[in-house]
């Protein structure tokens, strides 16, 4: 299968020592963040990039005889987020993101479905997980209303340009179920959006990627390898449903989501949280997983996203790496066998 990385662990180094480390390990891509709730640390030119096809090709350049290729691009993000200084730019991230693929010869583009408020004036995002109320289903129906046109828009966007927009099924977002993503398709009539399938946000919702996969199928144009282990001490006490996080300072090392929102702190009794590949699903897990990817393409990549906060950056990737190739090295015995 094609294994790459997901760079955002790397934003730390230039994108030469990045292709560096990606190529070590022994993976062929790298999904490049483009804008959202990131900066396009290694792709600071985008603009030029859409704007001129010399520029687009000095970029190409740059991964020349490195043995890794671009596996995407990336601009996860909020594009439906009530307060404009968010939202909007988020949303012409996906747009910039759809010409920039194009431009480079890419096909794929990953973001999030994002997530509007509750009411027309609305200041803050709201997440509706469990509509028992009507009041619920009123919140949810003004949110589509607000989703359908943008995701048309977009829809023809990547249409003319030849590229498909990849949904993460994240929490906090409109679409994060397969459920979402047949109502989103059936609203929009899109052709072009589908889902970038992230196994690691459906484990802790009690979902099954594998039979994700095979539901969604042809819907399903990308993939992330992010594990997840339940800590079931705390999840007993807690539900996965926990806001136990500690908002940081202006003086500690946090992360900006956009305007004047930051990435808090994980709880330290956390009911569940993101590991290295293998420390939540064994490699027979996970080549059973490659393969319900390839027989929906078998041209899909499959990129390491580590956010392990008990391993290193470096570490994380190695270790998420030596599963994905074991992995790799299973299905090849098993499709051999057969």
């Amino acid at each position: 299968m094609k294994l790459g990385v997901y760079n955002a662990i790397l934003h730390d180094r230039p994108l030469e020592d990045a292709l560096k480390v990606i190529g070590d390990l022994g993976l062929a891509g790298i999904e490049i963040n483009s804008g959202g709730f990131l900066p396009p640390t290694h792709i600071p030119n985008i603009d030029e990039i859409v704007a001129s096809p010399a520029a687009a090709k000095a970029y190409l350049a740059k991964f020349e005889g490195t043995g890794v290729e671009i596996a995407g691009l990336n601009c996860n993000g909020n594009p439906l987020h009530p307060n404009p200084v968010i939202g909007e730019r988020h949303a012409e991230d996906i747009r910039r993101s759809i010409r920039a693929a194009a431009a480079l010869g890419q096909t794929r583009v990953v973001t999030m479905s994002g997530l509007p408020g509750g009411e027309p004036g609305s200041n803050y995002p709201n997440w509706v997980v469990n509509a028992w109320n009507s009041a619920a289903l009123d919140v949810l129906d003004h949110q589509w209303s607000v989703a359908v046109p943008f995701w048309q828009e977009i829809d023809q966007l990547a249409k003319d340009h030849g590229v498909k927009v990849a949904l993460e099924l994240h929490p906090q977002n409109l679409v994060f179920n397969t459920r979402d993503v047949r109502k989103l398709v059936e609203l929009t009539g899109a052709t072009n959006i589908g889902v970038e399938l992230d196994a690691s946000h459906l484990f802790w919702q009690q979902m099954d990627p594998i039979a994700v996969v095979r539901e969604l199928g042809p819907l399903i144009f990308h993939a992330a390898a992010k594990d997840v282990r339940i800590n079931p001490e705390y999840a007993r006490l807690h539900g996965v449903l926990d806001n136990g996080f500690r908002r940081l300072s202006p003086d500690e090392d946090r992360c900006n989501l956009g305007g004047d929102e930051w990435c808090n702190e994980w709880p330290k009794d956390c009911a569940w949280q993101f590991v290295a590949l293998g420390k939540g699903h064994d490699t027979d897990y996970w080549a059973e997983f490659m393969k319900a990817l390839l027989e929906v393409d078998p041209d899909m990549w499959l990129n390491i996203e580590h956010e392990d906060f008990e391993l290193g950056r470096i570490e994380g990737l190695e270790a998420a790496a030596r599963v994905l190739k074991d992995a790799d090295a299973t299905l090849s015995g098993l499709v051999s066998v057969s």
